[in-house]
């Protein structure tokens, strides 16, 4: 929320006109789909399986350095392609319309101890639904950060660039529990209520199926080499964790990015709803090896706007999406990784500190804040 508005030159026509643009695009691409999208995603998997199955095989002898480092290097690459440009996309259901049943929203299951139903819900239907709007999306600060100034500050603020950079290296758990809802359903009460339950032994399933595979099936496979593949293995996830991180973290929290009230998605319109995520999201610039490691998700203007398309469309839609915001004069947050990398981690620890100036906020719009 910014004292001015971005979009306030717009009408409400313009608005709705934008918004029948950016359909036509989405139609355009739907009506393209074809066999040449189906080959890339079946290629991408087959890449990935393969690049995992001799990553793990070169850590069977890991008390070798350079094994070691090779298996490593590998595996963390095959995991970021898991979560990033398959599994992700996938379970947005970008990969559908083929009808096959072993690439399907689904029936997917990806390498991550958060079970794919679960992260649907509060990722396809909540956060995508609600993007940015405080107190409505959780994907925005993951309930652990202030995120916007006009948010009440308290000491518990301070250490939240710890706290993010905690979350970062063991990003997938952090996600778990996102998905949970851990923050209002520890309440005893809560933990009692059978849904809630229910959910937290699927996670719980699935943790002990990550651990037994990671950590016991594939060290022991490897013998001698037990220990070393075991902290290869960590590393892998660690880097991956860090990886997915930062991607998500430049796409919603950069400067320049917006974030939204409650009451602002009252009787949202579909154009509203499409200028919302235009507002709400920033892209990465980079090169076509970059774009694929984050699963296109450095297209996350183009991803907000159309989370159904398939993920290698994103890089053509986007000079079409960019046309559009010059057309109605607005802002395309974007820059190199790096760039972005520290932009939003400088928006983390600058909302760690209370306000310089007090701000002036009326009764509904403190109650509104505070419950966020």
């Amino acid at each position: 929320m910014t004292a001015i508005d971005p979009t306030a030159h717009l009408t409400a026509e313009q608005i709705e006109e934008l918004g029948r643009e950016l359909d036509a695009i989405r139609d355009e691409v739907i009506a393209g789909r074809g066999e040449k999208d189906a080959a890339y995603i079946r290629k991408v998997i087959s890449a990935q399986r393969t690049l995992e199955l001799v990553s793990r095989g070169v850590l069977l002898f890991s008390f070798f350095p350079p094994a070691w480092l090779i298996g490593t290097a590998g595996l963390s690459v095959a995991k970021i392609m898991d979560n990033m440009e398959i599994g992700h996309n996938i379970l947005h259901g970008q990969w559908d319309w083929m009808r096959d049943p072993k690439i399907h929203s689904t029936t997917w299951e990806w390498d991550h101890v958060s079970p794919a139903d679960q992260w649907k819900h509060s990722h396809n239907e909540l956060h995508h639904t609600y993007t940015n709007v405080i107190g409505k999306d959780n994907d925005l600060g993951y309930g652990i950060m202030r995120v916007d100034e006009d948010q009440k500050w308290h000491p518990f603020h301070l250490g939240q660039p710890l706290w993010n950079f905690i979350n970062a290296c063991f990003f997938e758990y952090g996600i778990a529990a996102y998905d949970l809802e851990l923050g209002k359903n520890l309440h005893k009460r809560r933990r009692k209520n059978p849904e809630f339950r229910a959910r937290a032994k699927a996670v719980g399933r699935k943790i002990r199926k990550q651990v037994l595979k990671d950590y016991v099936i594939h060290p022991l496979l490897s013998g001698p080499s037990f220990l070393t593949t075991l902290a290869a293995t960590f590393t892998a996830n660690l880097v991956r964790n860090i990886w997915s991180h930062s991607v998500i973290m430049c796409g919603h929290f950069p400067e320049g990015v917006q974030v939204f009230e409650r009451r602002s998605i009252k009787g949202e319109t579909r154009g509203q709803w499409y200028l919302r995520q235009m507002m709400g999201s920033a892209n990465i610039s980079g090169s076509r090896a970059m774009h694929f490691m984050t699963g296109n998700l450095s297209h996350q203007i183009e991803h907000h706007l159309f989370p159904d398309l398939p993920s290698n469309r994103y890089a053509e839609v986007a000079v079409k999406v960019r046309a559009l915001f010059e057309k109605y004069e607005l802002e395309y947050v974007t820059g190199p990784l790096p760039k972005q990398v520290f932009s939003a981690w400088h928006k983390v620890f600058r909302l760690s500190l209370p306000n310089k100036k007090p701000k002036v906020k009326t009764p509904d719009r403190e109650q509104e804040l505070v419950a966020a």
